[in-house]
């Protein structure tokens, strides 16, 4: 992990051989695709740590505003290693690869419980959903599942401090397993396989990440100057132009007249768009102000 963060950032992090070296959290920084990626080395996470074992809780908290988590694992004793650490994750409330159930969920002042389904139900009933409910002392609320959800889903939506979090399980020390072997975890769904002694696929990895994190870079210009490629706007995926004015200064969508983008998310460039326009990654845009 430790030697993960020094390959990658320009940090150099405590290693070594014996576990848990990292007692606090290190930071790190990648430069890739112009945009600043903080990677946070975090202490190994111990069995019991949601109980607050060996730092257990700082560690967990941090995890929580993460935007990825890259999982290091061992590919010696990847399985056991991998199931220990989901099984805490999973018990302060981190979901790993999952999207938020889709529940409508909303308690009420009076009038019992109303419970609708938009889908044949083959994990929960109305029963159970009332039983659940009363469990958590909530006796009025209005209900309405859109998916086949499980009772454990159902449960998250009441609680509703869970966070969902894409997650790269990452099995290093591949130079020290069969050829089959790493063939069967590169298979593995959200999973890359590297070596840091030998330095591994580490690019790959690099690929992975970025699409995980799914960003998109935004370069802005001025009216006959060109683009200017050294400061990017770094967004989330799926970021709009009003999103873009939001970044440069919070009183620019107030002033909007129009834009005009080059790139991807254009049918021609330059195009002539407004507030709503979806940008792509490396758009080229210019605000003309009212």
């Amino acid at each position: 992990q430790s030697t993960f963060l020094s390959l990658m950032t320009s940090t150099a992090s405590e290693a070594a051989s014996y576990e848990f070296t990292t007692l606090t959290c290190i930071p790190g920084v990648i430069e890739y695709k112009g945009a600043n990626i903080q990677l946070l080395d975090l202490p190994g996470i111990i069995e019991g740590a949601a109980q607050g074992k060996g730092r257990g809780r700082q560690v967990i908290a941090v995890a929580r505003t993460a935007d990825v988590v890259i999982m290091m694992l061992d590919a010696t004793k990847g399985e056991v290693q991998r199931a220990l650490l989901e099984k805490e994750l999973e018990s302060v409330g981190i979901r790993l690869n999952k999207s938020k159930p889709n529940i409508y969920f909303k308690p009420k002042k009076g009038g019992g419980i109303s419970f609708n389904s938009t889908v044949t139900l083959t994990q929960c009933s109305e029963k159970l959903v009332q039983l659940i409910l009363h469990e958590y002392k909530i006796f009025n609320a209005e209900v309405l599942f859109r998916e086949d959800c499980s009772p454990d889903e159902f449960i998250d939506v009441i609680v509703g401090n869970r966070v969902y979090m894409p997650c790269l399980y990452v099995y290093n020390k591949i130079d020290q397993i069969s050829m089959e072997e790493v063939d069967r975890l590169a298979r593995r769904p959200h999973s890359v396989v590297i070596s840091c002694g030998m330095k591994l696929n580490l690019d790959y990895l690099l690929e992975k990440l970025w699409e995980y994190l799914a960003l998109t870079c935004i370069y802005t210009k001025k009216r006959g100057q060109r683009p200017d490629f050294t400061d990017a706007i770094i967004l989330r995926k799926g970021a709009s132009v009003e999103h873009v004015c939001h970044r440069i200064h919070r009183s620019l969508a107030s002033q909007f007249k129009y834009a005009l983008v080059w790139g991807t998310s254009t049918k021609y460039s330059p195009q002539r768009v407004g507030l709503t326009h979806m940008m792509e990654h490396e758009d080229v845009i210019q605000i003309v102000k009212k």
